[in-house]
């Protein structure tokens, strides 16, 4: 006998079907620690793509790392060198455009035009262009990555104070936002397609940049702190107007907004107590941070002894 089914007793089969394939496709991932290989790797950013693969670079070696979803082994996965890599800080796996892309400069020694936004092909590697950071060559500094959804790149400029962009198909960087609030520009990371947060690593600040229909900063709010920020690095988004941010305390934080017009931070701690941790990503319901010691490069007192090894740790994200 065949059975009709009603309009509500199909949207509610479809309904549960999908609700299925979204739990089996976004079930949380099971591996909590992943120790990178090699030596003196010193990773400074860290990026995810929504099937479970973890990309890291590596700041001394001038190197891009992948690991397989499911998997622990680190594999080197761009080589130095490629594409002009000198030494790798941010790094970002933007899905959409199918693009990876990579903060490069040359740190040591500074000041011969090295700073510049790398694109290379999401999938393959294959490298794809390169795009000097304007300004000051002896000041450029390529730092961190985050994508609107129009695809346009927005980039931190550490020592020029400053947020650039890069607009689908353009051929050169221009200024987004240019400000003294901008100095120690490190970390960013969207809050909503028009709201672009930004941290300082040398201020401890988080502020809040309003974009314009230019893609242009028409804006900048210095927001109210529970706590100053200790170095803060990395932050990626993982929903509207909620952050995963790193600090270089050894601090993992969600970061949502309260109070008028959002202005006020709140912070809620994910993981603590770690080496100091400049990079952080979120997929398949863990949230990721890395140890990146940069203290071993930046402190006298360190630059010549063993930082030994570098682990990457992860922790259920929570749903709020």
């Amino acid at each position: 006998m065949v059975r009709h089914l009603s309009r509500r007793q199909i949207f509610w089969l479809l309904l549960s079907a999908l609700l299925v394939m979204t739990i089996g496709t976004y079930a949380a991932d099971s591996r909590t620690e992943i120790t990178l290989p090699g030596t003196r790797v010193f990773p400074e950013s860290l990026t995810s793509t929504a099937d479970g693969t973890l990309i890291v670079g590596s700041l001394e070696h001038g190197n891009v790392m992948r690991i397989a979803p499911g998997q622990t082994t680190v594999k080197e996965w761009i080589e130095p060198g490629t594409n002009g890599l000198n030494n790798v800080l941010g790094v970002f796996a933007d899905e959409k455009d199918k693009i990876l892309w990579v903060c490069s400069d040359k740190i040591d020694p500074p000041g011969d035009g090295g700073a510049a936004l790398k694109t290379f092909d999401l999938k393959t590697g294959a490298p794809a262009g390169s795009y000097p950071l304007p300004g000051d060559p002896a000041k450029a500094l390529c730092n961190d990555i985050a994508v609107g959804l129009d695809g346009t790149a927005y980039v931190s400029d550490t020592r020029q104070n400053r947020v650039l962009m890069l607009k689908r198909g353009a051929k050169s960087l221009e200024i987004a936002a240019e400000d003294p609030l901008l100095a120690g520009a490190d970390g960013l990371a969207f809050g909503d397609k028009t709201t672009l947060y930004v941290n300082s690593v040398t201020a401890g600040k988080l502020l809040r940049l309003g974009l314009g229909s230019d893609g242009k900063s028409n804006g900048i709010v210095d927001l109210k702190l529970p706590r100053m920020l200790t170095r803060p690095d990395g932050m990626r988004a993982i929903g509207k107007q909620r952050l995963l941010l790193a600090e270089n305390s050894g601090t993992m934080s969600v970061v949502t907004f309260a109070g008028p017009d959002l202005q006020t931070v709140v912070l809620q701690t994910l993981k603590e107590g770690l080496p100091a941790t400049p990079g952080v990503t979120a997929t398949k319901g863990m949230a990721w941070i890395v140890e990146g010691k940069l203290n071993y490069l930046q402190d006298p007192a360190l630059k010549d002894k063993d930082p030994g090894t570098f682990k990457m740790y992860a922790v259920p994200l929570p749903n709020r």
